[in-house]
């Protein structure tokens, strides 16, 4: 599951992605093969924690495994 990142709290993606020129057709983050198509990495997973990207407008994402929410 993709999530928005902020400093108090998770966001869907769909709330966020709508107005973003980059997002798919569907309003969400191109995600593809793990990897967010629409921005860049910016933080590596260590031990459990996801890797974070940032997205063309300057989110922060990040895949949350089903057993983490």
């Amino acid at each position: 599951m993709l999530v928005i990142l902020t400093e108090n709290q998770l966001l869907q993606p769909a709330k966020v992605c709508q107005s973003c020129p980059m997002a798919s057709q569907s309003g969400l983050p191109r995600w593809h093969n793990g990897q967010l198509r629409c921005g860049r990495l910016v933080a590596k997973p260590l031990g459990q924690a996801p890797a974070q990207y940032e997205c063309a407008m300057g989110f922060r994402v990040a895949e949350l495994s089903d057993s983490a929410t």
